[in-house]
This record gives C-alpha cells, structure tokens and sequence, in this order.
C-alpha cells in the first residue's frame, strides 16, 4: 500500500491542501523550472505517451493534474475536440489559461478546477485520461484511480506517466544525486519555496512504481494493463483500459 503520509510542508493541513498551496506558491515560476530541471526531456515523454493514444483516436480528453496544461497541449496531436485540462491549483490553472489564449487554442482546451477525487463528470464521459507527474500527488491514489476509471468509457485508455527510480548504474545514481540534490537546490533558489522542490524527491520514493503500481491498477478493474520505461527509468508510462 502506497504511503500517505509524505507532504509537502508537514504541517497539520491535509495532503490535497498542501499540495494546493505549494503548486500555488511555484506557479508563475513552474513552467521555467519544469523544462530546465528536466532538462527539457519531459517533452520527449509526453509525447511518448500521446503516442500510446494514437491507435484509439480519442475525441474526448480529460488531462488530469494538468498544471499549466502542457500535456493538454501535446494532446492536440492526436486532433481531439475537446480537451478538458483539471487541476486543484488556481494558481498553475491562470497561468495555464493564458497559455491556451497565447496559443489560441481555447477553443479546444478547457482548463478547469477540480478534484480529482471527485470529478463533475457522468460515467464514461471521456475517451482516454492522461496525468502527468500527478498521481503521486493524489491523497488517496486508489480513490483517484477509481474515480478515473470510473468517467472513462468501456474501451477507453488511461495513460499515467510518473516518475519511478532507476534501478542500473550509473542512472541510478547519477539520477538520485540530481533529484535528491541538485533539483531541491535550483528548485529553492528560483522558486522561493523551500519545500517544494524537496517534496519532488520524497514523493517519488514513497510511490508505489512499477509492478507495484501495475497490480494496483488490475486490483482496481483496469485491462491490459502495461508499463514502459522512459530514460532508462527516470520516469514511467502506465496505460489501462476500461
């Protein structure tokens, strides 16, 4: 069972409100640091992932824990008519609507707040789901997946891209290094916010990855469940259908 206790601040409030408030407090510097700690290869795996959406031709599409809506946008590859980006954080949700109108495509993407835990949506309304990096945030992982499950369509497809942790030399330590010390180091000094950036690497490893994470999606309902590693491990790509 995946640990619920890993937060950002640790103070008295629950998990979904600190994480609200930390995705708030590095909102208008999220989208800078995402790329350049990243290293600009979080582009290379959402495409990865859209990818595995191409054969089901989605039309409608919920990108969950969207942020600042850049896996929404890497959506629009796959020529949807409507992508519905939610998040619980007004602050990553205003910067990501002004993208959407900088790139004129809010007509297409609708960026809205929600829990999701607890989605304004009737059962089956989507063909596919896609999160990014955002589960592991989830107060209750196997409550969110449900609920997932649950406003995809019979024959629908989840896509889940998360980080894991690497298991061969040298990218698991070369890797740990860079998460457990490099990234809460930049993360502090540009984003103002102590925690945040050292919340990334404690997450990660309280995640539940790999096999684990596969046997609890096919414990919840989801088929054909399967998992791609991207970057030698550095991160993961779930997929299931309804």
């Amino acid at each position: 069972m995946e640990k619920t206790s890993v937060k950002p601040y640790n103070t008295d409030k629950s998990k979904k409100e600190e994480v609200t408030e930390m995705f708030d407090n590095i909102s208008a510097k999220y989208d800078f640091l995402n790329h350049f700690l990243s290293l600009g290869i979080d582009h290379l795996w959402r495409r990865k992932a859209v990818k595995k959406l191409q054969q089901l031709k989605p039309k409608r599409i919920l990108d969950l824990a969207t942020g600042t809506g850049d896996f929404a946008i890497a959506l629009l590859a796959l020529k949807p008519t409507q992508v519905i980006g939610m998040d619980i954080s007004p602050g990553m949700l205003s910067v990501g609507k002004k993208k959407m109108f900088s790139k004129k495509v809010e007509h297409i993407i609708d960026m809205q707040l929600g829990d999701s835990e607890y989605m304004p949506f009737e059962e089956g309304y989507f063909d596919a789901i896609t999160v990014g990096f955002g589960v592991r945030n989830f107060e209750n992982l196997e409550k969110g997946l449900l609920e997932m499950l649950r406003v995809t369509r019979k024959g629908g497809k989840v896509i889940i891209l998360e980080f894991s942790k690497p298991k061969r030399f040298p990218i698991k330590q070369v890797f740990g290094f860079y998460s457990k010390v490099v990234i809460p180091f930049l993360g502090k000094r540009i984003s103002k916010d102590e925690k945040a950036y050292a919340y990334l690497p404690e997450s990660v490893e309280a995640f539940p990855e790999g096999k684990a994470m596969v046997d609890l999606l096919k414990s919840l309902g989801y088929q054909h469940v399967e998992s791609t590693l991207v970057s030698g491990g550095i991160a993961t790509i779930y997929s299931g259908v309804k």
